[in-house]
């Protein structure tokens, strides 16, 4: 699809306003121009949302939620419903503008709405199952159980590489949970929010819930720092960086806030001597170079047993060797450009890095001319340490270091010995191994697999990760929990008074 078809499908403008409130608003914020990584040329614009147009839109929140949430779980997951039927029809230019818009391929770009739509399934189911428990009372003649009440407004801040589908992961499962939404997406990537605003909006226009989806387009600066701070969002789900986690960790600690992290990966796979080679290399393969290194399950580190680091070294060589580099929406491409300028020179600083550090950069490492002018580079190997200081870092890039290790053990130890723990993976055909690599005394990591790679998880699990990664989990399993609170409810239906503990008072 071409930007036109693109944009007439999914009713976008040349300039777009960035807020919602119940209704699309007159934005009276500075104009934010879109480009197109893969070219350099500017898409189209988003009108950005001052500080009075953060209230409206925070008010339409709030306003929303006191009577959303009295409607019945069941029917809030209709609206879902509706909302995941409405992608199905639109997954084609959604997909493109998220290609389009932030520079993965095409088939990421589809893969991404899909996983919106199977959300939004699994967020219907969810809402007839908003189970508590009941729980054995020490006191005659008295019922104790627990129930679980919508929470408020949720503010997702949503991070660059995943423009869409994230957003889903917190917006319908709090939304079928009863809460109402505020949406902060990336400055790069505002157009694909707008676009899925409205159609959110299609479907709830007349309903009088508009305001359970809203939008906040804006600088950290005007608003972004105004909505973590803000005591009427009992909530904040931040997607991003470590450094931007623990900004908006410390500002929602302070006002008592909950926040639910999820952030920076710096994730391993750990091959040993018996794994099955071919595996390794197509998965390995897709989590290192998939997305251009840019998401935050990509595989950063390869931590090889010694006897069979010489092999599996050469024929990821001859892989990326092959990649095809360019236009994310041409079918044959496998990697597309990083999201801009900045991202190309901290590949190309980390490199430099690396090598002082005593690395050996084994392929890749340069800037491609594609003839697009956009921001194109060679996905890289680097042979180094694994103790190396560079090692420690996550950058956002296509670069892949290799690491010997000794045995299981020594690679369990490399594997752990980052500050971020979300995603990891292990390949070897011992079951022994790899009922170690999950033990207790296993991976540290939120996400652990067995032959598999560290990227692409289902909806159906909880996904997050530990240590500087946040420890937030969002998407499947009982992570339905963070967007509500918790209450514990005792019903004396006797006729006498005794207390817990065999307390006798009086």
């Amino acid at each position: 699809m071409t930007r036109d078809e693109i944009f007439a499908t999914l009713g976008l403008e040349d300039i777009n306003s960035g807020g919602y409130a119940a209704g699309w608003l007159e934005t009276t914020g500075d104009v934010l121009e879109v480009e197109n990584p893969a070219t350099g040329e500017m898409i189209g614009a988003v009108k950005q949302c001052s500080e009075d147009d953060y209230e409206k839109i925070i008010e339409s929140a709030r306003e929303t939620f006191e009577r959303w949430r009295m409607i019945p779980a069941p029917k809030r997951g209709e609206y879902i419903r509706l909302i995941s039927n409405a992608l199905r029809q639109n997954k084609q230019a959604l997909g493109a503008l998220v290609s389009l818009e932030m520079g993965k391929i095409q088939a990421e770009g589809e893969g991404e709405v899909q996983e919106m739509i199977d959300i939004g399934d699994f967020a219907v189911g969810l809402s007839r199952q908003l189970y508590g428990l009941t729980m054995a009372s020490e006191r005659p003649r008295h019922r104790m159980y627990e129930q679980w009440h919508p929470l408020g407004v949720v503010g997702v801040i949503s991070a660059f590489n995943f423009p869409v589908a994230v957003w889903s992961w917190n917006t319908f499962l709090s939304a079928v949970c009863g809460d109402t939404n505020v949406w902060k997406p990336s400055s790069q990537v505002p157009l694909s929010a707008v676009a899925v605003t409205k159609i959110c909006h299609d479907v709830m226009a007349g309903t009088g819930f508009e305001g359970v989806f809203n939008l906040l387009v804006g600088s950290g600066r005007t608003v972004g720092d105004r909505l973590v701070n803000d005591r009427r969002v009992p909530l904040i789900s931040a997607t991003g960086s470590c450094n931007m986690g623990e900004k908006v960790g410390v500002a929602v600690a302070k006002r008592l806030g909950r926040s639910l992290l999820e952030l920076g990966g710096n994730n391993a796979v750990v091959v040993l001597d018996d794994a099955d080679i071919d595996m390794v290399i197509r998965a390995v393969l897709f989590g290192a170079v998939g997305t251009a290194g840019q998401r935050c399950t990509s595989t950063r580190r390869l931590i090889v047993e010694k006897g069979i680091k010489g092999e599996v070294a050469k024929r990821l060589i001859d892989s990326y060797q092959q990649i095809r580099i360019g236009d994310p929406l041409d079918a044959a491409t496998l990697m597309g450009p990083l999201v801009n300028k900045q991202a190309v020179n901290n590949m190309l600083t980390a490199i430099d890095v690396a090598v002082k550090q005593g690395g050996e950069v084994l392929t890749g490492g340069q800037v491609v001319d594609t003839g697009l002018n956009g921001y194109f580079v060679e996905p890289t190997i680097i042979e180094i340490s694994g103790d190396a200081d560079i090692v420690q870092e996550e950058t956002f890039a296509p670069i892949l270091y290799l690491i010997e290790a000794e045995d299981l053990q020594e690679a369990i130890a490399l594997q752990n010995g980052v500050r971020q723990g979300l995603s990891s993976a292990i390949f070897t055909d011992s079951m022994r191994s790899a009922e170690l690599f999950l033990s207790h005394e296993g991976s540290d990591c939120g996400i652990s697999n067995v032959n598999i790679g560290t990227s692409g998880a289902e909806i159906g699990g909880a996904f997050g990760g530990e240590k500087d990664t946040g420890g937030g989990r969002e998407s499947g399993s009982d992570a339905w929990k963070a967007y509500m609170r918790r209450q514990t409810n005792t019903i004396n239906w006797g006729a006498e008074l005794p207390l817990a503990q065999g307390i006798e008072f009086g």
